[in-house]
């Protein structure tokens, strides 16, 4: 979501990396740069003006003129300010005793207000909370359906009467259902409109008269633009928002939203949508999304999406199959889908400090093709095949390509790949190390 904002920062902080001392002048060219680099990315300009004027009063004290490395003084503020802007971490408000704790979601037709509730309540489940749906939307064709569908889908209890009566009395009645369940928390998929009217602000209002919800989640769709300030405005006053959930932030939107509501209305940002997927979701991080705006990676994103791909029981399995040359084909097709559901390759590779200005050239649609081509050629195998590639004769290497709507010289180059992979851990295995002077270990490497 950040590409634009953070290629253009990085240029402006590799400029300031080539002065050895910076002067007023300098710190106001800098600043000139940041300022259009915020514009562009369509944050709000009242929080581009505060945004500028803090940073550039502290760059142009004391600290920075007497530091060896001024450029990365400045950076170390912009990334400060740049917290002070995103705000604090907050979690969701389960404090009272009255129970079920009801959230609901508001937002404009079209910000992925049902989509998101589905990947709340998986979330909350996860956190060990039973979770229970209801459908409120009855104005958008096929909310209710799409509602359900999801909930079955994550096997999530839900409550629904279709399109004919009226939201507020479909919620009283669905949390009734839903303390009978034994429900800890209600996720209410209220309707959105095109814009703000006074017909949804009143309906919303008297369903938070029933409720009286423990959250009021405001779900915006990152693409928006400077137009979701007016949007988050304007139900924050009616309201009384307690909360953000910005949505489609691995689209192309250019990060203004995330940074201008959270500034104009002082309402936390509390989660990320961050793909279609019902598990794209995830607990905001002003300190990580501030990394990733700024180029420095998103390591412990990174370290938490391969945890929950990776078992550590079957990470000890792997490594012992690795080093003792039983690594198969089946192993190698197993760890490649692994790493696919951990999301794109660009996008894993913003995660990686230094990786992300190498985004720009790589093919994601190649990488796809390619990953989905190896997959085939592999599924195409035997097990005994898997198990064992040397048996791979000639007309087997003919059939699997068939097999696979490749051709052999595609099987040829798979099999190539997982041979050289062998050779390079064979070398490791005798104590050498590709690349290493004299094919030694490095140092500290464990022996």
């Amino acid at each position: 979501m950040f590409e634009q904002l953070t290629n253009r920062l990085q240029d402006v902080f590799d400029g300031l990396g080539r002065v050895g001392k910076l002067t007023e002048k300098d710190v106001d060219k800098v600043m000139r740069e940041v300022r259009m680099a915020l514009l562009e990315a369509d944050v709000a300009l009242p929080v581009v003006k505060d945004f500028v004027g803090r940073v550039k009063e502290r760059a142009i004290g004391a600290d920075v003129a007497k530091s060896l490395k001024p450029g990365q003084q400045v950076v170390k503020i912009v990334h400060e300010e740049l917290l002070t802007t995103l705000g604090e971490g907050a979690k969701l408000n389960f404090s009272g005793s009255t129970k079920p704790h009801v959230i609901m979601l508001v937002g404009l037709q079209g910000s992925g207000k049902t989509t998101t509730g589905a990947k709340l309540a998986l979330f909350l489940r996860r956190e060990g909370r039973s979770p229970f749906m209801i459908a409120a939307d009855t104005y958008r064709p096929a909310a209710v359906d799409q509602l359900v569908t999801l909930a079955k889908q994550i096997q999530v209890p839900y409550y629904e009467e279709g399109t004919t009566a009226k939201p507020p009395d479909i919620v009283a009645r669905g949390l009734k259902v839903a303390k009978e369940q034994n429900a800890a928390v209600v996720i209410v998929d209220t309707a959105g409109r095109l814009q703000i009217d006074e017909t949804l602000m009143t309906e919303l209002e008297e369903i938070k008269r029933r409720t009286q919800p423990a959250e009021i989640l405001l779900v915006a769709d990152s693409m928006t633009g400077q137009e979701a300030v007016h949007i988050a405005e304007g139900f924050n006053g009616r309201l009384g928002i307690t909360g953000l959930i910005l949505t489609k932030i691995d689209g192309d939107a250019r990060g203004g939203a995330a940074l201008s509501m959270r500034a104009v209305t002082g309402v936390p940002i509390k989660f990320l949508g961050t793909s279609e997927k019902v598990d794209g979701f995830e607990a905001f991080s002003p300190d990580r999304l501030a990394q990733r705006i700024l180029g420095m990676g998103d390591v412990m994103g990174l370290i938490e999406k391969a945890e929950a791909e990776f078992d550590e029981a079957e990470a000890i399995k792997l490594q012992k199959k690795l080093m003792e040359n039983q690594f198969t084909l089946q192993d190698f097709l197993e760890q490649l889908q692994k790493i696919k559901r951990m999301g794109s390759i660009t996008s894993l590779l913003g995660m990686i400090p230094g990786m992300n200005r190498f985004r720009d050239q790589i093919d994601e649609q190649q990488v796809d093709k390619r990953i989905r081509r190896v997959e085939a050629i592999i599924n195409s195998m035997t097990k005994a095949e898997r198990e064992n590639p040397k048996v791979l004769n000639a007309s087997r290497r003919k059939r699997i390509a068939a097999g696979s709507g490749v051709e052999v010289r595609d099987v040829n180059e798979v099999l190539k790949q997982f041979k050289d992979m062998q050779s390079m851990m064979s070398q490791v295995r005798k104590g050498k190390f590709p690349g290493m002077p004299g094919g030694g270990l490095p140092p500290g490497f464990p022996r």
